[in-house]
């Protein structure tokens, strides 16, 4: 492994070096185990956070230069890119629903589900997860184990900046349909998304479960349940509504995950 991530980093700094074969061998190498899980962009630390594998993220980068556009056809369906399409999802144990499409370089665990959505290179599925009808997972991102992503989600994907940490969805969360989660966001263990809530690193989300606001940026605490909503705002012009994330709850921990993702809206008469 030490020798792969030397061979990457010194192909970083000198792309000259990708017309060399030990280096288009290692960066090939390093996506073949990505697609495979041997190694992932990202790992949960012990204390629950989260470490960034940089030289992995150089090798997703460095694998487009070497590959060639080429016609990719499924049945009637064509498709011209640089990289192919996973394959043998019956020996992965993976359901896949038409148009279903993983990019080669991502890795699905044993029961995900894939309903017609889309998984870009490097990024890493939990057993258990379903990604719904036209939700899209993006290069690099992590998504947990038992999640559910709603119909027309929109995982961010990250390559560059290589220190970036992708989007993270960590276990048994739900995320409600249309919601947007970008730019390296991490939403905790077990929390839960209303419909149409947007997650960027300066989104303001807004503990208003006590008697005084709590703000967080770039997370969202494990069991929250999270809605849409504004606070007030002054600019030159006058005041307007700045679109915001409100924490309204959290998730009761006397009921089954599996059942409360649905509940832990209901109890709050939310929008799934």
């Amino acid at each position: 492994m030490e020798q792969l991530q030397e061979l990457i980093e010194q192909a970083w700094e000198d792309r000259s070096l990708l017309k060399d074969k030990p280096i288009q061998e290692a960066v090939g190498r390093v996506v073949e185990m990505l697609d495979q899980g041997e190694l992932r962009v990202a790992e949960p630390n012990a204390d629950g956070t989260w470490r960034v594998n940089e030289w992995i993220k150089k090798a997703v980068v460095l694998f487009f230069p070497l590959r060639q556009m080429e016609t990719i056809e499924v049945g009637p369906f064509e498709f011209h890119d640089k990289i192919p399409l996973k394959r043998n999802y019956a020996a992965q144990g993976v359901r896949v629903v038409p148009h279903a499409i993983a990019r080669y370089g991502s890795f699905l665990e044993k029961g995900v589900i894939l309903m017609p959505s889309y998984v870009n290179i490097g990024a890493w599925v939990g057993s258990g997860t379903m990604v719904d009808t036209w939700a899209t997972v993006g290069s690099c991102a992590q998504i947990g184990r038992n999640v559910h992503l709603s119909g027309g989600v929109g995982i961010g994907g990250v390559l560059e900046p290589p220190q970036a940490a992708p989007t993270i969805i960590e276990d048994d969360c739900f995320i409600g349909s249309r919601c947007i989660v970008v730019e390296g966001v991490r939403i905790e263990k077990e929390a839960v998304l209303g419909a149409n809530v947007v997650l960027t690193q300066s989104t303001h989300i807004i503990d208003v479960t006590k008697n005084e606001p709590i703000i967080y940026k770039g997370r969202v605490p494990s069991r929250s349940v999270v809605i849409p909503g504004s606070y007030t705002k002054k600019f030159p012009a006058g005041e307007y509504q700045v679109p915001c994330a409100l924490i309204i709850g959290q998730r009761k921990e006397t009921t089954d995950k599996k059942v409360s993702l649905n509940d832990a809206l209901r109890d709050y008469s939310v929008a799934v």
